[in-house]
């Protein structure tokens, strides 16, 4: 894994920015420690930091240049494939100088242009200059498991794997209001949108080229349904386990030590499960609540460890340890993110990358096989049975029963209000209030300034396009888009690379993807199963209690900290007069939520109140 930027220059000045190539790529290290590379020309500059994971010699370092001199590449991510693909350029006659796969790359993408990204299993976010040409090609994998941001003005086209090294080539910085309100609507910034007006993120599966002042967005990959022919349901699942297999098979391809993450969830442990068939003495990691017995998970860890017999780790956590790593999750990240669950994967990264440099991990499986509490919801609003009847009749009822996600029956009665509600509205309606964490009035009240209501509504479809109608997989497909890249992969991604781990995801392989929606809806959730199919396929293979239990997630206990731990981080970035110094938030609101906040009825406002916690330190960061 490793961090990408560059510049291109419509006219011909790059070398006016060459100083700023060597802090935007510095300000990269995290994601590559082992090597940094540069190179400049009049037309484009190009930086590279390295993680070494596959050929770890200096031959493989990048920017790396073709034999001829012609082209050069700048890549972060992995070629799972590259073996095979490069051994075809050797019955051609293309012979390789390295046992990477950024070489295979480079040489696909010179025979065969824009076609080379569909021949790579993988994911990356990469950049190949042609200095004949004077072009630029810039693309990103079909999922957005990596990320790939990009500025432009009249003058140069600037692109990264962060934010953060964007700015180094001293661009302007204005919020974007539409993007702020969409952040506190679901407490990340989803879509093509970044917090700055100025700075997009390349949509997964597109690529730019740049050429002679033109610049071209296309896309190469669309996820479409019934890739696959699916006969009965036994077959299917004997597919899924093959396909599954042969996707965790080359994910294990490593040249430094590998191991898995195992929260003891239904996803993480077939993961596990299948990579301990490949290797001998598996490490395994999980992550455990020392301080909060409702959210630790590890029970079911050690069950699965304990079956299929690999080294397993389980870090044991205080409040404490989660209040001293805040200030470095805070300070790393560059764009208001407030999924309050990376600050686990911050410290498990952390403690994981003691031992080994790559980890599989079971992110992707809940979007394409229906693993979350709103599918099952959604799932029971188009097929109601008696229950749903009496909820979507008397669900107003839980309106007054204390709401909050810190016990299993207050989080019940806050399920239960939003069903209700949701039950009533259109699909597309249904989906943006279940995917969100505030409301738009709320989102009102809280801030001064004013989205383009135009624009918001533009972004708003363009979010829900693949809600064409009420079926299921049209359902599980948005969240794909939306949820899946904008915050579960943006999470693992910013925090395990802010610990220079490498993280795949063998559940976003394309063909398991495809198999995924390809599948019927009765084969993937019923009135009582969430991910059906995956569950009963691999049940023989994992501990009967883990079919059992209730999904949890992967939650940390906001509440308590803001009570408690985290009462004078609040009001240090909460205090009156700050807040009206900057003039964003409404300090009536502030108060409001705050007073709520230790009320015996809090409802969603940790998270709400996080979500401004992480906000006002990515302002002081980068804004002040």
């Amino acid at each position: 894994m490793c961090g990408i930027t560059g510049l291109y220059s419509f006219d011909h000045k790059a070398n006016h920015f060459e100083k700023l190539l060597e802090e935007a790529t510095t300000v990269l290290s995290k994601r590559g420690p082992d090597a940094h590379g540069t190179y400049a020309d009049d037309t484009v500059l190009l930086g590279h930091r390295r993680l070494s994971i596959i050929d770890t010699s200096p031959s493989a370092n990048q920017p790396f240049t073709s034999e001829d001199g012609r082209y050069r590449i700048v890549y972060n991510g992995e070629f799972y494939n590259f073996k095979e693909h490069r051994n075809q350029l050797e019955k051609k006659g293309i012979s390789s100088t390295t046992s990477s796969d950024t070489e295979v790359i480079l040489k696909l993408y010179i025979q065969e242009g824009a076609d080379a990204l569909k021949k790579i299993n993988g994911f990356f976010g990469l950049a190949i200059y042609d200095n004949h040409e004077k072009s630029l090609f810039i693309a990103r994998d079909r999922f957005g498991i990596k990320p790939l941001l990009y500025y432009q003005d009249s003058d140069k086209f600037i692109f990264a794997s962060e934010l953060k090294s964007i700015l180094k080539y001293q661009i302007e910085r204005e919020i974007n209001p539409e993007a702020l309100h969409l952040y506190f609507r679901f407490n990340y910034i989803p879509g093509s949108e970044s917090i700055l007006s100025n700075v997009f993120k390349l949509k997964p599966g597109h690529y730019i080229k740049i050429k002679d002042g033109d610049l071209q967005v296309e896309p190469y990959y669309e996820l479409k349904s019934n890739q696959f022919e699916i006969s009965d349901y036994d077959s299917a699942k004997n597919q899924l386990k093959a396909l599954l297999t042969k996707s965790v098979t080359s994910r294990m391809v490593s040249d430094v030590p590998l191991g898995t993450f195992l929260s003891g969830g239904i996803d993480s442990s077939i993961i596990s499960t299948i990579a301990s068939k490949q290797t001998n003495n598996l490490k395994t990691f999980s992550i455990g609540y020392k301080d909060e017995p409702f959210f630790d998970e590890t029970r079911y860890a050690h069950l699965v460890a304990e079956k299929i017999k690999t080294d397993h780790q389980t870090f044991y956590l205080t409040n404490d340890d989660f209040s001293e790593s805040l200030s470095d999750i805070l300070d790393y990240l560059d764009e208001p993110f407030a999924d309050s669950s990376a600050i686990a994967v911050y410290i498990l990264s952390k403690k994981t990358k003691e031992q080994v440099s790559v980890i599989l991990s079971g992110d992707g499986a809940d979007e394409i096989f229906s693993g979350y509490n709103k599918h099952m919801a959604e799932f029971k609003v188009l097929n109601p049975g008696l229950k749903e009847k009496l909820a979507r009749s008397f669900g107003w009822v839980a309106k007054f029963i204390p709401q909050s996600r810190n016990s299993s029956f207050s989080n019940f009665a806050r399920q239960i209000n939003k069903f209700y509600e949701g039950g009533k509205l259109s699909v597309k309606d249904r989906y943006w209030l279940w995917a969100s964490i505030m409301r738009e009035n709320e989102v009102n009240q809280l801030l001064k300034p004013s989205p383009n209501q135009n624009q918001l509504l533009h972004i708003q479809n363009e979010l829900l396009a693949s809600l064409k109608s009420s079926d299921f997989n049209d359902f599980l497909k948005t969240d794909t888009n939306m949820v899946l890249v904008g915050d579960m992969l943006r999470k693992v991604d910013a925090m395990s690379m802010a610990n220079s781990l490498e993280v795949r995801t063998p559940f976003l392989d394309q063909e398991v993807v495809e198999f995924a929606f390809s599948l019927p809806t009765s084969f993937k959730i019923d009135h009582s199963i969430k991910k059906k199919i995956l569950q009963e396929a691999f049940r023989q293979d994992l501990p009967n209690e883990l079919f059992m239990r209730p999904k949890h997630g992967f939650e940390v206990p906001l509440l308590k900290w803001f009570r408690k731990e985290l009462a004078s981080l609040l009001d240090e970035l909460t205090n009156k007069e700050f807040i009206l110094s900057q003039n964003i938030f409404n300090w009536d609101y502030i108060k409001y939520l705050k007073a709520k906040l230790h009320s015996s009825n809090p409802g969603d406002t940790a998270a709400k109140i996080w979500a401004i916690i992480v906000f006002q330190r990515w302002w002081l960061n980068y804004m002040r």
